[in-house]
């Protein structure tokens, strides 16, 4: 007799969508009250994506070991492994899509934060996806941008220019928040260059994963980790309270990558990729409004209009436009990879 009944597809769908959204949200609260110098954070921009690399390779190294060894028992790609045996894709692959999605994206959003606060954050990540995505996978998939899709990436782009022009004219005066609305949207091109990449080589999500954290984890872990040793670059991942180093490694690199990667992938197997994104689109609000409540940013006019423009074109995009192939339903392409 069971003492517990397993979940429905239904509350695991819904849970999963709950799970997705408060980690999106809080990752990007969480990283501006880290990464912000007069905060008084124990860590800069480069220790908290060391924190996250290290976080997520403890957890999927040895998936990453286990994946490559059981397609090789099995016959499966034999010749397609590479980085020592630990990502299951060949390595101009695995060096591609880990260099946007893994180690570019991470240091970008991160410096960001340094500039810029989280509401800006909340509007230019998200918001600048579906532009970069649209707009890279026309250029080199040969998408199709149907007029509703263009609609609603124009009000993306309005939403964007109310929130980093509004910067840009500040920076004249001193301001230096622009540098960290140019880094978010940077960033967003980045994800978006990994996205258009999965989908180009037809990856699913698990490798995917797999791949970038590997190629940001070999590349990234032992020159930043020496730099330190040998005080070459001011880091204070070293010397940081232990609480703060280990919470930022959970959250950073086993919450936000593995955890929110699981969650994201069972949430479009239940509820598809466009009633996904739709659930996804609450996120810049969420996060803006959280940014308020708990950061005590200011709301301004600028950033709240800007944010309802961005989000009013998220939904509408997807709403009405063309829905999307079966196979792009195993193709990890969340909204923003926090």
């Amino acid at each position: 007799m069971r003492l517990f009944k397993p979940f429905s597809a239904q509350a695991t769908g819904v849970a999963a969508a709950l799970v997705t959204v408060v980690i999106w949200t809080s990752f990007i609260v969480i990283a501006r009250a880290t990464a912000d110098p007069s905060r008084g954070g124990a860590l800069n921009p480069f220790d908290i994506a060391f924190a996250r690399l290290l976080g997520a390779g403890l957890v999927l190294l040895p998936v990453d070991w286990w994946l490559v060894r059981r397609d090789r028992a099995s016959g499966k790609g034999m010749d397609q492994s590479s980085m020592f045996g630990f990502s299951p894709l060949p390595l101009r692959t695995t060096a591609t899509v880990g260099f946007f999605g893994g180690l570019l994206y991470a240091v970008l959003a991160y410096s960001g934060f340094v500039f810029a606060p989280a509401g800006h954050a909340a509007v230019l990540m998200p918001g600048s996806l579906p532009l970069w995505t649209t707009l890279l996978a026309a250029l080199f998939l040969h998408t199709r941008i149907t007029r509703a899709r263009a609609v609603g990436l124009a009000l993306i782009v309005a939403g964007d220019v109310l929130v980093g022009g509004a910067s840009l004219l500040r920076a004249f005066d001193g301001g230096e928040v622009w540098k960290g609305d140019l880094l978010f949207m940077t960033a967003a091109l980045c994800w978006s260059c990994y996205g258009v990449l999965a989908r180009h080589h037809m990856l699913d999500a698990v490798r995917a994963t797999v791949a970038i954290t590997v190629f940001a984890f070999f590349l990234y872990v032992p020159v930043y980790g020496m730099a330190l040793l040998w005080e070459l670059v001011p880091g204070r991942f070293l010397t940081a309270p232990l609480g703060q180093v280990a919470f930022q490694m959970a959250f950073q690199g086993i919450g936000s990558v593995v955890i929110s990667g699981i969650t994201f992938t069972r949430m479009i197997q239940h509820f598809g990729p466009v009633r996904s994104t739709m659930m996804t689109s609450v996120v810049p609000a969420l996060a803006s409004l959280s940014a308020v409540l708990i950061l005590d940013e200011p709301l301004h006019w600028n950033l709240a209009i800007g944010l309802a423009l961005v989000t009013l074109g998220i939904v509408f995009g997807v709403r009405v436009g063309p829905a999307p192939e079966a196979a792009s339903v195993r193709l990890p392409v969340p909204p923003v990879k926090p």
